[in-house]
C-alpha cells in the first residue's frame, strides 16, 4: 500500500487515475436495482461489463455505471426498456456521473423468482399481486408511469421520483397526477408497511419528493385572483400534510392563492390565523379520527366574522358535521368547492 504522495510503480504513467472494476452485484446495490436486471439488459441490450481482469472475470466500469444509470432514469420516467438501452448506448455519458444512485442506502431487489416476470420488474408486483413482501411494493393493475415512480422510490432515489413527479404535471396537471400516479404508489406503500412493518424511509423520500413538486407548482403563482386567502390546515393531531400540498398546487392552476398551514395545527392557532387572514375558505384535514380540538374548531370558525367556508377533508372525519361545515371527498370536489367560494 502507497502511504505517501509519489505513485506506484504499477501506476500509469499520465492520464486520470483508473477505477477498479465493480462486479454486477456492487452495481445493483449502487442503482438500487436487481442483479438480475443488470444480466438481463447485458443479455438483451448490451449494456453489460467492458472491463476485464487478468482471470477474464468482466467487471463494470465507471463509463458501463454511467450508462446504466441513464438507462435506469429514462425506465423510472416510463420510457420502454429497449428504447432506454438504445438511448443509453447513444449517450455520452460521463464516468464522473457513474455512482448517483443511493450507494449503501438499500440492498439491491430480490431478484424474480417467476420466470414469467421480468427482472425489470422485480422490485414492483405484478398485476394482481396481492402480498408486497421483501422489496415488493403490491401495485395490482399498476400502469407503467405508476411502476417506474414505485420502482424510484424503492430504489431511495429522489431525482427519479421528482422527474417523473414533475414531468407528469406538466403534461396532465394536478389533479390526474394526484389521483392517477401518486396516490396509488403511496397506497401500495402503506399495504406494503401493514403486510411487512416496513417501508417508512420509502413513504417519508416520495413525499418529500412530491412535496417539492407540487410546491415548484405553487410558487409560480404570482397574482391570485382571490383578495382574501384560502387555508389549509391539519387537524390538531394529524400529522400527513401531504394532501394539503396537493390541494395548494390544483388550486394554483386556477390561479387560486392559498396558504397551508402544515401539520398539528392547534385549535386556537388556526382561530388566530383565521382572525388574522379573513380567509374566504378554511379546509381541515384529518387522515385518522379527530380529537376535541378538531371539532371544537369546527364549532367555531362557521361563527367567525368575515364567515369563511368551512370544510373538511379525508376519512377522519366520522362524526357528522356540524352545521355550516361541509365535507369534500376528493381533490376534484375540494377545488370546485373552494373556487365557488372565492367565486371562480
Amino acid at each position: 500500500m502507497v502511504v505517501s504522495g509519489s505513485p506506484s510503480p504499477d501506476a500509469p504513467e499520465s492520464g486520470p487515475a483508473t477505477v477498479p472494476g465493480l462486479t454486477v452485484a456492487a452495481v445493483a446495490r449502487r442503482l438500487g436495482v436487481a442483479p438480475a436486471t443488470l444480466r438481463t439488459w447485458d443479455r438483451r441490450y448490451g449494456l453489460g461489463p467492458t472491463e476485464r481482469t487478468a482471470g477474464s472475470h468482466r467487471r463494470y466500469s465507471a463509463t458501463d455505471v454511467a450508462r446504466l444509470d441513464y438507462m435506469r432514469r429514462l425506465v423510472n420516467t416510463g420510457v420502454p426498456p429497449a428504447d432506454a438501452a438504445r438511448a443509453a448506448l447513444a449517450a455520452d455519458v460521463a464516468p464522473a456521473a457513474a455512482v448517483p444512485g443511493p450507494t449503501g442506502l438499500v440492498p439491491p431487489p430480490t431478484e424474480a423468482v417467476d420466470a414469467d416476470i421480468d427482472p425489470l420488474f422485480a422490485d414492483v408486483a405484478p398485476s394482481g399481486a396481492g402480498a408486497g413482501g421483501g422489496n415488493v411494493i403490491p401495485l395490482p393493475d399498476g400502469s407503467p408511469a405508476v411502476r417506474g415512480l414505485a420502482r424510484a422510490a424503492m430504489s431511495l432515489d429522489p431525482i427519479a421520483c421528482g422527474e417523473i413527479v414533475r414531468e407528469t404535471l406538466e403534461r396532465r396537471g394536478v389533479v390526474w397526477t394526484w389521483d392517477e400516479l401518486v396516490v396509488p404508489v403511496l397506497v401500495g406503500i402503506g399495504r406494503r408497511w401493514e403486510q411487512t412493518g416496513t417501508g417508512v424511509e420509502v413513504e417519508h423520500l416520495l413525499s418529500e419528493s412530491v412535496t417539492s413538486a407540487l410546491t415548484g407548482v405553487t410558487t409560480r403563482l404570482r397574482a391570485p385572483i382571490n383578495p382574501r386567502p384560502v387555508l389549509l390546515a391539519c387537524a390538531p393531531e394529524e400529522m400527513h400534510s401531504l394532501p394539503l400540498f396537493a390541494l395548494a398546487a390544483a388550486l394554483a392552476e386556477r390561479r387560486i392563492g392559498a396558504r397551508v398551514l402544515g401539520a398539528r395545527m392547534p385549535h386556537d392557532a388556526l382561530v388566530a390565523a383565521v382572525r388574522r387572514t379573513g380567509p374566504s375558505a378554511v379546509l381541515l384535514w384529518s387522515a385518522y379520527p379527530t380529537s376535541d380540538g378538531g371539532a371544537q374548531a369546527l364549532q367555531e370558525l362557521p361563527t367567525m366574522r368575515p364567515a369563511p367556508v368551512v370544510l373538511t377533508g379525508g376519512p377522519g372525519w366520522t362524526e357528522p358535521a356540524p352545521p355550516g361545515v361541509a365535507h369534500v371527498h376528493d381533490l376534484t370536489g375540494a377545488v370546485a368547492t373552494i373556487a365557488r367560494a372565492v367565486g371562480v
